[in-house]
């Protein structure tokens, strides 16, 4: 069965800059996840500091409201991946799911640990490229013309076992 991940679509992050086209392509994704009764699972970033932005009784750690009606299935972390020490493969297992699609927020971070960390537990995966974002840009990493999304997708793709695929590859409405 598949599954959709949609990972740290909160606050602090959804209104840190313009995301309304990954937000748009990662809305469809879930519409159609759910038209086919394939689970959707939230992945939500809480830490116990107060000096966090995602600090769990915080404004910033809440689930986008363009999103959160759609989260039926939440998973809570506290570290870039969405498997250490969290309840997610214990869902996936009840779900029976074996191949995992990527989406959300920050790339070169928490999607891109998850991909290789579902990987490296066996299910099939497939990162959407262009329906995740990253708040941090080309200064951020001392690289001018850095495209941070298009460069993971690169990195996963060239693995020869993540998938890596465009919203418009999906071949959904």
């Amino acid at each position: 069965m598949k599954a959709l991940l949609v990972i740290d679509a909160q606050n602090v992050i959804v209104e840190h800059r313009d995301f309304s086209k990954e937000l748009t392509k990662i809305k469809k994704t879930i519409k159609h996840f759910k038209t086919q009764n394939y689970p959707v699972i939230f992945i939500q970033q809480l830490e116990d500091s107060k000096e966090s932005p995602f600090y769990k009784e915080s404004a910033g750690a809440e689930l986008h409201r363009s999103l959160k009606d759609f989260a039926e299935h939440i998973v809570e972390k506290n570290t870039p991946s969405s498997f250490f020490n969290t309840k997610l493969g214990e869902l996936l297992d009840e779900f029976s799911v074996n191949h995992l699609f990527i989406t959300g927020f920050n790339t070169e971070f928490c999607c891109l640990f998850t991909a290789i960390a579902a990987f490296d537990r066996g299910y099939k995966v497939t990162f959407i490229e262009d329906a995740t974002g990253t708040v941090n840009t080309d200064e951020n990493y001392e690289f001018p013309g850095l495209d941070i999304k298009d460069f993971i997708g690169t990195v996963l793709s060239w693995s020869n076992v993540i998938e890596v695929l465009y919203f418009d590859e999906l071949e959904i409405d």
